[in-house]
C-alpha cells in the first residue's frame, strides 16, 4: 500500500473513533453541572439548628453556612425537607440533592451509605430528662424507662450498639417528628427521656427550661454535610476549599458565635423569672418600648431585652454606683439625652434607646449587622472608650476589631495589668459587657419566641416548638 493511502487509512480510523468518543462523552464534572443549572439543591431539617422561619424569615446555621457556599459557587440555594429524619440520606444518594446539611454526625454506619464532607462543628449526645425527675446517670439507668428518639438517627444507632451490652434497653423510634418536640415531650413529662445532640439541646433549653442533661451518652463526635458517592470529586474538593478558607478567615468562628455563642448564658431562676416578668411586667411598658423604636428604628423587643438586662424591668431600680431606673441611665446620660427623670419609666425607655443609637453612630461605617449592634451594646455596657481600646487591642492581636466574634474575646483583657496600662483609657472590667451582650442575646431570643407563644394562645392555635415551622412557600 502507497503511504499516501496508509496515511488516509490511519486519518479516517482515527476519524471514526474520535466519532464514537464523541456520542458517549464524559459529562462535564458535577459542580460545573450545578453552575450550568444556577441551583443547589440541599437536604435539610426543620429544626432550630438547622432551618426555621423565624421572626424575620428564613434563618439557621445550617441555613445561612449553605447560603454562603452557594454564594462561592456562584448559584442559588434551594432548600427541601424530607418528610421525616430517615429520609434525609435517601434523598441524596438517590440524586433528589445534591447534598445533605442537617447537623448530621459522622458515624461508621453512614460512612458506608454516604460521603461526608469536612466537619465544621463537634457534638456529644446527652441523655435528656426533666428536672424534678430522677436524674439518669448510666445507661443502666435508661432500662424500662420510657425513652423516645428519632428514627434513622445517630442517636438510634447509638442505641443499637449499646443493646449488645445492654439487652434489655428498649426505646421507641419516631419518623414524624423532629427533636425538639420529642424534648417538649419530655419537658410535659408525657415520655421519661430522649436524646439530643448537645448543640439542639443548648437552643431548645431556652424554651423549655424544665430540661436537664442526665449525662453523656457519646464522646464529641463531628459533624458534616452528606453527599452520594459520585462520579467525581468536583464537589467535595468545592466543599473542601469553602470550609479551609471560612476556617482560616474566622466566618467559621464566627458564625458559630452567632448562633451558639450567647446560649447557656440563662440558668433555670432566670429563665423561669424572665418568662414570669414578660406576662407580670412587660404588658406595663412595651408601650414605651414601642414609641421608643419609632423614634430610633430599634427593634422594640431589642429595647426590652435590654431593659431586663439593666433592670429586669423595674422603674425604680437603682445600683450601688448611681444609675437608676429601667434603662438605668447615669446622670450624665441623662442629661445628654435631655431627659428630666430617670424614675419615669417612659423618659427612661426613650433616653436609652437614644443613648444605644448615639453609642452606634460613633461605629465606623464599614461594621455590619449583626457585628455593630452587638459592639454598640457592649459600649453602652463599658463606655465607648473603652470599646475602642479594645477593638485596638483586638487588632494588634490580629484579630477583626470590627467582628464581635474577635472583640469578645479580648474584652476581659481590659481588667489584666498586662493590657490595661498599654491602653488609653486604663482598666476596665472586661467580662461584664461580654456578659451583658451575651445575655441580652438570650433575652432577645426568648421575647421573640415568647411573644409568638402569647399571640399563639389568644388566638386558640397550637403552640410551636421552638423550631417554627416552616411552609412550602418560605422555600
Amino acid at each position: 500500500m502507497q503511504p499516501k493511502h496508509r496515511t488516509l487509512l490511519v486519518t479516517n480510523c482515527l476519524l471514526a473513533i474520535a466519532s464514537l468518543l464523541g456520542s458517549c462523552s464524559i459529562p462535564p464534572p458535577l459542580v460545573e453541572r450545578i453552575k450550568a443549572a444556577g441551583e443547589l439543591v440541599v437536604a435539610t431539617r426543620n429544626s432550630g439548628t438547622t432551618l426555621y422561619e423565624g421572626s424575620e424569615g428564613l434563618t439557621g446555621f445550617e441555613y445561612e453556612l449553605v447560603q454562603l457556599f452557594s454564594e462561592e459557587l456562584g448559584v442559588k440555594a434551594h432548600f427541601i425537607i424530607p418528610k421525616s429524619f430517615e429520609g434525609l440520606l435517601p434523598t441524596v444518594v438517590n440524586g433528589d440533592a445534591h447534598l445533605a446539611a442537617a447537623g448530621l454526625t459522622v458515624t461508621p454506619e453512614r460512612e458506608a451509605e454516604i460521603r461526608f464532607g469536612p466537619s465544621y462543628q463537634e457534638i456529644t449526645q446527652q441523655v435528656v430528662y426533666r428536672s424534678g425527675e430522677r436524674r439518669p446517670r448510666k445507661v443502666k439507668d435508661l432500662i424500662g424507662k420510657d425513652l423516645h428518639v428519632l428514627a434513622g438517627s445517630s442517636h438510634e444507632e447509638e442505641l443499637v450498639r449499646l443493646k449488645d451490652e445492654y439487652p434489655d434497653l428498649t426505646w421507641i423510634s419516631h419518623t414524624d417528628l423532629e427533636s425538639a418536640e420529642l424534648m417538649q415531650m419530655v419537658q410535659d413529662n408525657k415520655i421519661d427521656f430522649t436524646i439530643a445532640d448537645s448543640n439542639e439541646f443548648a437552643v431548645t433549653r431556652r424554651f423549655m427550661p424544665y430540661l436537664k442533661v442526665g449525662f453523656d451518652l457519646t464522646q464529641p463526635q463531628p459533624l458534616a454535610w452528606a453527599m452520594a458517592h459520585a462520579e467525581d470529586a468536583s464537589l467535595y474538593n468545592a466543599m473542601e476549599a469553602f470550609f479551609t478558607r471560612i476556617r482560616e478567615d474566622g466566618t467559621l468562628a464566627q458564625l458559630i458565635e452567632r448562633h451558639y455563642g450567647h446560649i447557656g448564658r440563662l440558668n433555670f431562676v432566670e429563665l423561669r423569672t424572665f418568662i414570669k416578668h414578660i406576662k407580670n411586667r412587660l404588658p406595663d411598658y412595651q408601650t414605651f418600648f414601642e414609641d421608643a423604636a419609632k423614634i430610633t428604628d430599634i427593634d422594640w423587643r431589642m429595647l426590652a431585652a435590654i431593659g431586663y438586662q439593666e433592670s429586669h424591668w423595674d422603674p425604680k431600680a437603682k445600683s450601688p454606683t448611681g444609675v437608676r431606673g429601667i434603662m438605668m441611665l447615669t446622670l450624665t446620660t441623662a442629661k445628654q439625652m435631655k431627659i428630666e427623670s430617670r424614675l419615669d419609666p417612659e423618659q427612661s425607655i426613650i433616653g436609652g434607646a437614644k443613648y444605644l443609637r448615639f453609642i452606634e453612630k460613633l461605629l465606623p461605617e464599614r461594621i455590619k449587622e449583626p457585628d455593630r449592634l452587638w459592639l454598640t451594646l457592649a459600649g453602652y455596657n463599658v463606655g465607648f472608650g473603652h470599646l475602642e481600646d479594645a477593638r485596638i487591642l483586638t487588632e494588634h492581636l490580629g484579630d477583626d476589631p470590627d467582628k464581635w466574634a474577635d472583640v469578645k474575646k479580648h474584652l476581659p483583657k481590659l481588667s489584666l495589668k498586662k493590657w490595661y496600662t498599654s491602653l488609653k483609657r486604663g482598666y476596665a472590667r472586661g467580662n461584664e459587657p461580654v456578659n451583658y451582650v451575651d445575655n441580652i442575646r438570650a433575652y432577645y431570643e426568648l421575647l421573640k419566641w415568647q411573644l409568638r407563644q402569647l399571640e399563639l394562645a389568644e388566638r386558640g392555635k397550637e403552640m410551636l416548638s421552638p423550631a417554627l415551622k416552616i411552609t412550602p412557600e418560605a422555600l
